[in-house]
């Protein structure tokens, strides 16, 4: 067998423009499918683990993706508004470990504001139960101050120290601009790879004073807003983020706040709902997958035309072979050699390009879009497709393998010139 794999190592090096053009392809095949199959699987962590060590995401009585996209992803229309003091009753339940307030509905040039406070640095994980850390500055205080997501000091140039102006509602409208009360940024965020990259963090007290005196969205006049007292709290939130002590007691609990018949409220286990909002972006998921399939075909399908091609230019060589005792069945397996050597070495080549692909596009992704690549070798996963290119490598040389074949019998000592 060894004496087959020089033979036909050195018959490929004989054609080694052609095969070598064959091996580009098949690496390239390998690069598409290996990055695809990453991206797929890294976007659908990075979306799994946007929100990580939250066990119950707690709003008004409504629809529990809904609940999810606006609270966790900021996306979609606002839910309904819940009473603070009936979130902050949910804190006082013997299984819940740490209760976090979110009010959300402003924008600052299209980021999102979220309104909270101390307990969402505290307690709030993204990834793999990554704490939020500061890149530069201090956390926010209650009033005028905001910490910003490192998408959002990156994208606008902003830093520490400078001043900002929110908007009301989902867009910077002049109409709905809080211009009358700026605020300092005080601190950027480190890079997390989740939507809190995007977002602006001030207080809850803050977010109180800002709409003092609005009456359905519309700003009072200049020098009417009413005077209001700096620590003061709003009365209603957008939602909660809950922590329990024991994950086991997760369905009680979620049972006992959706039971309570004075205020009616929406308790969402994120994971499950992220799971079943993934399986509805499946299709792009499965186009990911089909598109690297097509591509693999092709280049695969190139390396028989190649072998194909260069059968009739080596009838000769064959009838060689047979005059030295070659039997059809050694032509048969010179030729699939050829091929399966081929095939390894553009997977080869491909797994080396895919490799420093990943580690050169793994900060500008994080970065963009937050998507946290994994720098691991290869996955359970990335091996079983690399074994399904080489298995149909090896199927696809099977085709001018029989050719070759029938060129020998037909041929035998007397080859066509």
């Amino acid at each position: 067998m060894k004496a087959m794999i020089v033979l036909a190592a050195r018959s490929a090096w004989a054609r080694r423009f052609t095969l070598a053009l064959t091996i580009i392809a098949v690496s390239l095949s390998t690069v598409l499918l290996l990055a695809t199959e990453r991206l797929r699987h890294d976007i659908r962590k990075s979306f799994s683990q946007a929100l990580s060590g939250t066990d119950l995401i707690v709003g008004a009585r409504g629809s529990p993706t809904q609940i999810l996209l606006h609270t966790v992803f900021h996306l979609g229309p606002p839910t309904q508004a819940v009473t603070l003091k009936r979130i902050e009753a949910i804190g006082e339940l013997p299984q819940v470990a740490w209760v976090v307030p979110i009010a959300l509905g402003d924008t600052f040039r299209g980021f999102p504001v979220i309104a909270t406070d101390e307990r969402f640095l505290r307690h709030v994980r993204v990834g793999d139960r990554q704490p939020l850390m500061l890149a530069q500055g201090r956390e926010h205080g209650r009033h005028a101050e905001a910490v910003i997501g490192a998408q959002v000091a990156r994208q606008l140039g902003l830093g520490a120290g400078a001043r900002i102006t929110l908007s009301h509602g989902s867009g910077p409208l002049a109409e709905g601009s809080h211009d009358d009360q700026p605020f300092t940024i005080t601190g950027v965020l480190a890079p997390s790879g989740s939507p809190v990259d995007r977002a602006v963090l001030i207080s809850l007290e803050s977010m109180h004073a800002l709409h003092a005196g609005w009456v359905a969205g519309v700003r009072p006049a200049r020098g009417s807003q009413p005077s209001t007292d700096p620590g003061a709290r709003p009365v209603t939130v957008s939602a909660a983020l809950v922590g329990l002590r024991a994950r086991s007691t997760v369905f009680s609990v979620q049972r006992r706040l959706q039971a309570e018949p004075e205020e009616p409220l929406t308790a969402v286990l994120p994971g499950v709902t992220l799971d079943e909002l993934w399986k509805a972006l499946g299709v792009g998921e499965n186009a990911l997958r089909l598109m690297g399939a097509l591509v693999a075909l092709a280049s695969l399908a190139g390396l028989v035309s190649v072998i194909l091609a260069g059968l009739d230019a080596r009838r000769r060589e064959l009838a060689i072979l047979r005059s030295v005792g070659a039997s059809p069945r050694t032509l048969v397996i010179l030729l699939i050699t050829e091929g399966t050597l081929a095939c390894l070495s553009g997977i080869a080549l491909g797994v080396a390009a895919g490799a420093l692909l990943t580690l050169f596009a793994a900060s500008p992704l994080q970065a963009q879009f937050g998507i946290a690549l994994g720098t691991d070798f290869l996955r359970a996963g990335e091996w079983l497709l690399l074994a399904a290119v080489l298995a149909t490598g090896i199927l696809a040389s099977l085709l001018p393998a029989l050719r070759a074949w029938r060129l020998s019998l037909a041929d035998g000592l007397s080859p066509r010139s």
